[in-house]
């Protein structure tokens, strides 16, 4: 069985193993797709089609995928509506770089599945751009969440991956992986907005010259740090800066 399914949920987790105790390795968006080796009563065994990412999911939360063209949510949230109408909103909600397909359009609302949402809160995938960090302050104190993937909770090379997933740009989930693929290397005095810090299991991005932003487990909230600080209490630890990389 070589299959697609699109995660029919507002977030699913992508489990080391086929136990929802297990440890959570990534996480898969409302809309996006995973493709499926092997089943067993409960669970998916195979890869995210983004980023190949291996790993259990939990069937429930799957449809089988039908052809379609989709869009992003490019606010933090969109809510949810009964109907095409202001007064029919509902407390449910999708998350940022969520896809949906339209299946329909009435009064500035697009239709999904059995719900609505507003057209401003999308953009079609087939645009591009390179200002990744366009809406990195949706994820401004956002909790440390290992193995997290959205504005609900994310990891250090999560929250990278989502802003490159933002723009329509492929990025490896996990740190070690994100600097491998990344090619260009940069020194500490020619850094410059956007380029991308590597520790040994972590990654953080400058926002300019003297400021980082970044998933920091030891703060358990996504923070703005000062770079010199931050290489700083990281070499105290035995973990030195290992390179800065210009990701566009």
């Amino acid at each position: 069985m070589n299959k697609s399914f699109t995660c029919n949920n507002q977030l699913t987790n992508i489990y080391k193993s086929a136990n929802p105790k297990s440890e959570v390795v990534s996480q898969i968006l409302f809309g996006e797709k995973f493709y499926v080796t092997k089943k067993n009563k409960l669970f998916y065994e195979g890869f995210s089609v983004y980023d190949h990412y291996k790993g259990y999911v939990l069937k429930k939360h799957f449809i089988k995928t039908k052809p379609s063209k989709n869009s992003r949510i490019i606010l933090k949230k969109s809510f949810l509506y009964t109907a095409p109408d202001n007064s029919k909103k509902i407390k449910k909600y999708l998350l940022f770089n969520s896809l949906v397909s339209i299946l329909d359009e009435k009064n500035n609302f697009i239709k999904i599945n059995k719900y609505w949402i507003k057209k401003n809160s999308i953009n079609k995938t087939i645009i591009k751009s390179n200002n990744f960090l366009k809406k990195i302050f949706f994820f401004l104190k956002t909790k440390y969440l290992w193995g997290g993937n959205s504005i609900l909770g994310i990891d250090c090379s999560g929250l990278v991956q989502e802003l490159m997933k933002s723009i329509n740009k492929k990025c490896p989930r996990d740190s070690k992986d994100q600097f491998k693929f990344f090619k260009k290397n940069v020194s500490l005095n020619n850094i410059k907005r956007g380029d991308l810090l590597f520790w040994k299991g972590h990654v953080a991005i400058a926002l300019n010259k003297k400021k980082l932003i970044h998933a920091y487990g030891p703060k358990k909230k996504v923070i703005i740090m000062s770079i010199t600080n931050v290489i700083n209490i990281l070499s105290k630890k035995n973990l030195p800066l290992v390179a800065i990389k210009r990701p566009l």
